[in-house]
């Protein structure tokens, strides 16, 4: 009677196994049937997120060579998505300051309301300052080895109300990730903020330390920090805020002082970024902090800048594959980018939302999972930043007439943030021409979105194919889509 029993309760497990299984497979994803929506931005015309087509798939069983073609396999999935956003600096919460109430709204919606903007749910500040504030500060007196005067003040003006009214307009979620530039001047070899030096030995844990009182102070103000990271630009010594940890140091720091102090202060849940610097030496950092059992199980994954390119090469997008394939448990996640050396001429200069397009592609389809900007808003000079370091954004405030100016860059990125949504899993998207770059996400609602960009001087006709299903679509020159379907 056993033995009928236990035969009769396999054979159940089966037959429900076998049930979920085909349940599976009978809701995996269809392109039969599905009305493709276009939305495209293009130099030289007046499209900007622009819904331009509404098609329909038929059958396409073979592409022939003279047929250009994006493929898209629904059964090959990967990543799954965090978020996409920009950084709120100083900077940017002095410049937001200074609006009208009305375009203070326009700006909120622009980037955090996904029916009226783009959607943002991604977004990095800094632990006291950067170049992109007014002047240098702390949360802390000089000396203050015991942090007895911790305090997050200063961010009430500024920082901390426009962090709130992002979240509100976002519908009351965001990922949020704070990173420090340098600790304060009495923790450095140097004794400034500025120009690198390195964290005394003594202060290893005071430092530790101050991390845990930032993300206190922040959520008692009502702001929930997702995670941080250690140090941006570790191995930069920069005119402003910075200091320089090799890989031994900052795999050192983490293992022996970061990661014990977030655990024994009740923070062991949030996720502590590495590296936090340009492609150029991710794989470096990778290997010393990842290859270490006690480092690495404190660190998330690894943050990556696109910088390198200051070498006056190209931007190092194997190199991100390549951490990727090495350490597939650890995640990806692109911390800061933006253009560098502003010239108000420039402002509507399509190469630099180009240079958007290009790197979100490629960081996707090497297993990013998200993607931020720096400077969510800048003035008419590229600043404020103390020490002149002048920049774009994807959108900046002149305060002389009060108005708004939208970049190229905003809606590059807007062609992702506003449809990618959080938890979506990538999905295997190849090309058949170098023109073309494309990558694919299925967000949670079935929905799949497909982004093509067109890097050529010509319009290009291509073949949206899933399976042996395809659409004919055409895109402008130097221009960008989102297909949804």
């Amino acid at each position: 009677m056993k033995k009928i029993t236990t035969t009769l309760v396999v054979l159940s497990s089966i037959f429900v196994f076998a049930q979920q299984k085909s349940k599976s497979k009978n809701q995996s994803f269809q392109s039969i049937g599905k009305t493709v929506t276009v939305y495209t931005t293009a130099e030289s015309t007046n499209l900007r997120l622009t819904k331009t087509n509404n098609l329909t798939f038929s059958e396409l069983i073979q592409p022939i060579e003279t047929q250009i073609c994006v493929f898209v396999n629904p059964e090959k999935t990967f990543q799954s998505f965090l978020g996409i956003g920009g950084a709120v600096t100083d900077a940017s919460a002095e410049v937001f300051a200074k609006l009208s109430s009305d375009k203070k709204q326009e700006f909120l919606n622009a980037y955090y309301s996904k029916d009226k903007g783009i959607g943002y749910s991604l977004m990095r500040t800094t632990i006291h300052s950067s170049d992109f504030a007014s002047a240098s500060y702390t949360y802390v007196k000089e000396g203050d080895t015991e942090l007895k005067t911790f305090s997050i003040e200063h961010d009430r003006e500024f920082k901390i109300p426009l962090i709130k009214k992002a979240i509100e307009t976002a519908g009351g979620k965001m990922t949020l990730y704070a990173s420090p530039w340098s600790p304060p001047a009495f923790m450095k070899s140097n004794k400034v903020m500025l120009k690198g030096g390195t964290l005394l030995p003594e202060y290893f844990q005071s430092w530790a330390t101050y991390y845990t009182k930032f993300v206190k102070a922040y959520e008692k103000e009502g702001i929930p920090i997702w995670g941080i990271s250690i140090q941006n630009e570790p191995m930069a010594v920069q005119t402003w805020e910075s200091c320089v940890f090799t890989a031994e140091a900052e795999r050192d720091f983490l293992k022996n002082f970061l990661g014990q102090t977030m655990k024994k202060e009740g923070l062991g849940a949030k996720k502590i970024i590495v590296w936090d610097h340009n492609r150029d030496l991710m794989v470096q950092r990778a290997n010393t902090i990842f290859g270490d059992p006690e480092a690495a199980k404190y660190a998330w994954g690894m943050g990556f800048h696109w910088y390198e390119t200051w070498a006056g090469g190209s931007p190092m997008f194997d190199n991100v594959a390549r951490v990727h394939e090495a350490y597939p448990d650890k995640n990806l996640m692109f911390t800061e980018g933006c253009v560098e050396k502003f010239d108000a001429k420039n402002y509507q200069l399509w190469a630099n939302g180009e240079r958007y397009g290009n790197s979100m592609i490629n960081d996707f389809n090497n297993g990013t999972v998200g993607w931020t900007d720096w400077n969510i808003l800048l003035d008419e000079k590229g600043g404020p930043n103390h020490v002149g370091n002048f920049c774009f954004a994807p959108i900046h405030a002149d305060t002389t007439t009060g108005e708004l100016i939208y970049t190229p860059s905003y809606y590059y990125i807007g062609h992702f943030s506003k449809f990618i949504r959080p938890e979506a899993k990538r999905v295997s998207t190849a090309v058949s021409r170098s023109s073309l770059l494309s990558t694919s996400f299925l967000n949670k609602d079935g929905k799949m979105v497909t982004v093509v960009m067109n890097q050529s001087e010509a319009s290009v006709i291509y073949n949206l194919c899933v399976g042996t299903q395809a659409t004919q679509i055409t895109i402008l020159p130097n221009a960008i889509q989102t297909l949804v379907y």
